[in-house]
């Protein structure tokens, strides 16, 4: 997996080298911290290739059942053109992948607060290996808790709650597509699902 994973990371590399601001010193370190925790499916990307659109946030505000009762969902997350500036702070960021199929639609939620659970880990260990900026954008609505309060202000793990990149109104589909990974629109939830996490590095 590593093997097939730095073929596709050095192609990558090789056409987005003079946009990436960290030495390859750095990216290594990060990389190594990612293989230590055993993330082997992800790729680099330039943040100014991460694609913010106000039609993200609509399919938030209309269509999606956690609008406003999501701690780090909308409203509680930045406008959009609030999102967009944060990304363009960050000199680079690493799509993370997760493949998973479902029995049951509630099925998804204790599987995406496992794998929150750990990507906040990850952050932690980029950001105590000296990337003070690092931020990690979860693949999924944040999940820990059975009730969600519904705001900021009275979230229970404040600490560990972090945003999707969809409530960073984050284009996922056309986003992931340009480093190659695949996505759709599943038609029942007996379908493969396949969702990203944004860590972001300065």
């Amino acid at each position: 997996m590593v093997e097939a994973y730095t073929k596709v990371k050095s192609t990558n590399l090789k056409k987005d080298e003079k946009s990436m601001g960290l030495s390859a010193k750095q990216q290594k370190q990060i990389d190594d911290i990612l293989h230590s925790n055993d993330y082997t499916d992800y790729r680099w990307i330039d943040p100014k290739k991460i694609i913010v659109a106000q039609w993200v946030r609509m399919k938030c505000m209309f269509g999606c059942g956690e609008y406003g009762h999501g701690g780090t969902c909308p409203p509680n997350t930045p406008s959009v053109s609030e999102c967009e500036r944060f990304f363009r702070e960050y000199v680079d960021a690493i799509i993370l992948h997760f493949a998973g199929k479902m029995q049951k639609p509630e099925d998804r939620h204790a599987w995406s607060a496992r794998i929150n659970a750990k990507l906040v880990k990850l952050e932690r260990a980029v950001f105590l290996a000296g990337f003070e900026r690092a931020f990690i954008l979860f693949m999924d609505s944040c999940g820990f808790c059975k009730e969600c309060t519904g705001a900021r202000k009275t979230c229970d793990n404040p600490r560990m709650a972090r945003p999707s990149p969809e409530a960073m109104a984050v284009d996922v589909y056309s986003t992931v597509r340009q480093v190659g990974y695949e996505i759709s629109v599943r038609t029942d939830y007996d379908q493969k699902m396949d969702r990203y996490a944004f860590l972001m590095v300065y």
